[in-house]
């Protein structure tokens, strides 16, 4: 840090007074001391060390005074912006196992979304006995590649909603409603192929009625962009950012002593070292 770049340092400062606005609730370098309580000994511990060692001046001593307060008062005024929750292990231990039930469920979801050569609902030779045990070959839907398939998806999805409510955040919260209204607006298509929405929101899967239904119409559900199951993969993606996010909202530092990524603000300070 060049530090004969300016004569004092109460230039960091400058923007104190301003709050709101941003995302996060910060503007300009407010939003750098949203954290301070959990930075004071990490890389601005480093900066205001070479700040005191450098300029030790009576009026640059009264401003470093003036700031520090304004930061305490500010930090610790109820309803602060500035004010931000810390998410405990256990917490993140939580929000884990959503992002892992969410992860699942995109990819179980896309496989019944896939169209083209790799899709399970891609009509091949199926050879069948009739009663008389006479084998015959016709071309259609390998219904058990598409029976397991959706299995799947109903199991993964079911997980996604027991995590989220363990977990209960709710910003995470926000993103599954938004999954469960989808699968309610489709109760109807859904109950004609054996899947029933349970008084909890999570999925049941009736195998005889699913293997008797028409897999035209899975693959109407299912398969392909816009269909239902494409936009629960996109809602399983939005679940699995919301709860990394909330994860993130942690105050550490590296091993190398730099700002880790929980708050983008905090950063900055790496530059300086």
């Amino acid at each position: 840090m060049n530090i004969n770049m300016r004569q004092n340092y109460s230039y960091l400062f400058s923007s104190m007074n301003t709050f709101g606005g941003n995302s996060g609730g910060y503007s300009g370098m407010a939003g750098l001391f949203g954290d301070y309580a959990s930075i004071k000994n990490g890389s601005y511990g480093k900066l205001m060390k070479a700040y005191y060692t450098a300029d030790k001046s009576e009026s640059a001593d009264k401003t470093r005074k003036s700031n520090h307060s304004n930061i305490i008062d500010e930090l610790t005024r109820p309803g602060s912006t500035l004010t931000r929750k810390t998410v405990t292990k256990e917490d993140r231990a939580k929000l884990n196992k959503v992002e892992t039930a969410a992860d699942a469920l995109k990819n179980s979801a896309d496989a019944l979304v896939t169209t083209g050569s790799r899709s399970v609902f891609r009509e091949k030779e199926i050879t069948s006995k009739d009663g008389n045990g006479v084998e015959s070959t016709a071309k259609g839907y390998d219904t058990d590649a598409i029976y397991n398939a959706v299995n799947k998806y109903v199991t993964d999805y079911n997980s996604v909603l027991t995590s989220v409510k363990d977990a209960d955040n709710a910003n995470v919260n926000n993103r599954s409603a938004g999954m469960i209204n989808n699968t309610a607006a489709n109760e109807k298509s859904l109950n004609k192929i054996g899947i029933s929405i349970n008084t909890d929101g999570t999925l049941a899967l009736n195998k005889d009625t699913f293997l008797k239904s028409d897999m035209g119409s899975v693959k109407s559900l299912f398969n392909g962009n816009g269909s239902y199951g494409y936009r629960v993969s996109a809602q399983a993606s939005m679940i699995d950012y919301a709860a990394g996010r909330e994860a993130s909202k942690t105050n550490t530092y590296t091993v190398g002593g730099t700002y880790n990524t929980a708050f983008n603000s905090g950063n900055i300070y790496n530059n300086y070292f």
